[in-house]
């Protein structure tokens, strides 16, 4: 149990850097389509802007959808052991998915500029799954 609680946080940390990664270079890429020039610095700089900027907001919610999610899995792999990776992955991505969701239907806002179109979600659920794989990867032995 405490190792899962000391492996929790590294595994919201990793799907939150992954998270904002993809978010800044999604809007990004939505600027450089209207043919506004952005440079490889100013991707660098923006991504670092952004993984700061966004930790008293997105990375506190992704804590709390992980916290929910991962403790499911966790105990709906006690009856699947042999699917455990896969439903560490599916949590993760239904937390990211959930969130944001439950952000606009709450809010009545995205959260995140990035998952207003289908491929910025779809990229952030796949960072909800690294983070529900780094779960399963270091939580791992306490399972072997």
């Amino acid at each position: 149990m405490l190792r899962a609680v000391i492996v929790f946080f590294p595994a919201v940390l990793g799907a939150y850097i992954l998270g904002s990664i993809f978010a800044t270079q999604t809007i990004l890429a939505e600027l450089q389509a209207m043919s506004i020039p952005v440079t490889m610095r100013d991707r660098l700089h923006a991504s670092w802007h952004d993984l700061l900027g966004l930790t008293t907001s997105y990375l506190p919610l992704m804590l709390l959808a992980f916290l929910v999610a991962m403790p499911v899995a966790a105990g709906l792999s006690r009856y699947l052991p042999k699917a455990r990776v896969f439903l560490y992955v599916l949590a993760g991505a239904i937390a990211i998915l959930a969130l944001h969701l439950i952000m606009k239907a709450v809010i009545g806002l995205n959260g995140i500029a990035a998952v207003r179109e289908p491929l910025g979600l779809a990229l952030q659920c796949l960072a909800g799954c690294f983070g529900g794989y780094l779960f399963y990867v270091f939580t791992g032995r306490a399972h072997r």
